[in-house]
């Protein structure tokens, strides 16, 4: 009877995936984040992602969806194609040996992070100091990003359609902005507030300069001097604004954490940990047997909703291409191909801290450097909004990932009545697909800067490529 109990496994048990490196594996490992933590302090808006993310494509043999159409060209076996929108939203896909009616193995993750915006009448000046009016995307803790070294990213596009990329704050010489805080002797009040209350979302306004032009008869010196500095390096004017896209994010470069360089600290990790995983997977892939696609939407922060989030018709339409070209197109082979397709929704979760333990499950929580997370559903309180993954699906990534040597872990986002929160599995899983939930567990998840184990990175990788060989 011992020996039964002996060689029963009651639970698995999860290891550190350090533990199991060569020192084969550990170049590896540091040599897949060096080239993700480049990524990730030159991408930090949703079209600097897609921009870089094509071009590593391209330099990966893919070509573009519109100039195949345009060429009248066809797809076959092994061909490499990608299809973008609004410089927001991309997919790629490896043409499989299987028809596409069979269905598709799917990598979807998103690109886009919480950040502050600009307004679209942003520039004003008040008590000789300018600044910008904004408004957070997503879901921030706006007390995080105060008295935090800030960046401006993103484009403005004049009447004519001319498009002007802006970086303002991430070279070694560029200024940064900011947002102030009140100081700690004047804080009674505020003090006194929730964390919730304590910063204002109408107060998060980016201070941009504080130096007025010569002209002392002139109105709002200070605010023009802003505008003399944007239109003689931007060629851009204050109406411009109303058709630009300037976001706010953490400056400087992303870097390794730990005295022992085994995480890495960078903002966005929320989900363009993911996303490049995702990326560098689909591009270590051999003609596979089912068509393999990398997705890589917008708009998940805030809902999905919008022409490039995964509400969208984006992806739907992009296979309907996709079939066209390959060979007679109708409605029905289109539906079996969404119905009959896999998807790992790659998103991350949360890593357990022991600085806060309380709203954690330790049982069914990730940790750092216990590989590939799957979440079997997400959703907060009782499950609402979540997908809930099919056991039969479930079982066949252990599988996977088990035959490939990939470490993965199994967690929920928390405690029952704790919260919770969601992803774009949901939209997928409607079209009758396997789908779920799968990425790497985050400290700080939302914060200006998030930190994630080197280690779950590359396992993530690994992770992916597998599903994409096998599901």
């Amino acid at each position: 009877m011992e020996k039964n109990n002996k060689e029963l496994k009651l639970e698995k048990k999860y290891e550190l995936a350090w533990d199991s490196y060569s020192k084969e594996d550990l170049e590896a490992v540091f040599s897949l984040n060096e080239r993700y933590i480049d990524f990730m302090s030159e991408c930090k808006t949703e079209r600097e992602c897609i921009t870089k993310s094509i071009e590593i494509a391209e330099n990966g043999g893919y070509k573009n969806l519109k100039d195949i159409i345009k060429n009248k060209e066809t797809l076959k076996v092994g061909d490499k194609v990608y299809a973008e929108l609004m410089g927001k939203v991309l997919a790629m896909f490896l043409i499989g040996e299987e028809s596409l009616e069979n269905g598709m193995n799917i990598l979807g993750a998103h690109v886009d992070s919480p950040r502050i915006d600009l307004k679209q009448n942003p520039l004003y000046e008040d008590s000789d100091i300018s600044l910008f009016k904004t408004h957070y995307y997503g879901g921030v803790k706006k007390y995080q990003w105060v008295t935090t070294p800030l960046a401006i990213h993103g484009v403005v596009v004049k009447k004519d359609g001319t498009i002007v990329n802006i970086v303002i704050g991430e070279d070694d010489k560029d200024p940064v902005v900011g947002i102030s805080d009140l100081l700690i002797h004047l804080s009674a009040d505020q003090m006194a507030k929730t964390l919730a209350k304590g910063i204002d979302g109408e107060s998060l306004n980016i201070c941009v300069g504080s130096m007025p032009i010569e002209d002392k008869e002139s109105k709002d010196r200070v605010k023009a001097n802003t505008l003399r500095i944007l239109n003689e390096k931007y060629g851009i004017t204050e109406e411009d604004f109303v058709s630009a896209e300037l976001e706010i994010v953490p400056a400087g470069r992303a870097r390794h954490y730990g005295l022992d360089s085994s995480m890495v600290l960078a903002y966005g990790h929320d989900d363009r940990v993911c996303s490049y995983t995702s990326l560098e997977a689909i591009l270590e892939m051999d003609t596979p047997k089912r068509t393999s696609v990398c997705l890589l939407v917008d708009k998940e922060e805030v809902g999905s909703q919008g022409a490039t989030g995964m509400k969208g018709k984006f992806f739907e339409n992009t296979v309907a291409e996709i079939i066209n070209l390959m060979e007679d197109y109708n409605d029905l082979k289109l539906r079996r191909a969404l119905a009959n397709s896999k998807m790992l929704s790659s998103d991350v979760s949360a890593a357990f801290d022991p600085n806060y333990p309380s709203v954690s499950d330790k049982r069914n929580n990730a940790f750092f450097g216990k590989g590939l997370v799957l979440n079997k559903y997400t959703g907060a309180r009782g499950k609402g909004g979540c997908n809930d993954a099919n056991p039969e699906f479930i079982a066949e990534l252990r599988n996977i990932f088990d035959k490939h040597g990939v470490i993965w872990q199994t967690s929920e986002l928390g405690k029952v009545d704790q919260g919770g929160g969601g992803t774009i599995a949901y939209i997928l899983a409607e079209y009758g697909m396997e789908v779920i939930d799968s990425g790497v567990a985050l400290h700080n998840m939302h914060a200006p800067w998030e930190i994630a184990s080197k280690a779950d990175i590359y396992e993530a990788y690994k992770g992916y490529k597998a599903f994409l060989i096998e599901a």
